[in-house]
């Protein structure tokens, strides 16, 4: 999946768009790390009992400059694309994605498309 001004993770009835307002401290602070080519990468554990187990991991990685995005949901070891919106069993990754992302959403580095 290329980087875009908007993403959605697979299954998401919403989608997400880069806000203006984003800073790089902001990445930073909230867990972002820096990779080899300069992006800014957040992993998270959807586990809303323990973030160390294998469960399903929320995946953003963001350009260098800051222009643009892609998020999806993955399996524990990141290979697959894992849809948590389709079923019951997974209601607790729903619940923990829409938490993260509603922080994200606060400190002004996403926003709803």
């Amino acid at each position: 999946m290329a980087l875009a001004t908007t993403s959605a993770p697979l299954g998401s009835p919403k989608t997400y768009a880069v806000d203006p307002a984003v800073k790089r401290y902001t990445l930073m602070d909230l867990g972002f790390t820096k990779t080899k080519n300069g992006n800014f990468q957040l992993e998270r554990s959807l586990d809303p009992n323990s973030p160390f187990t294998a469960a399903n991991k929320l995946r953003i990685t963001f350009k260098a400059d800051l222009s643009a995005f892609q998020m999806g949901v993955t399996t524990g070891n990141g290979l697959k694309a894992v849809n948590i919106f389709k079923t019951d069993k997974t209601a607790e990754n729903v619940e923990q994605f829409n938490y993260i992302i509603a922080e994200l959403i606060e400190r002004q580095v996403i926003k709803l498309a």
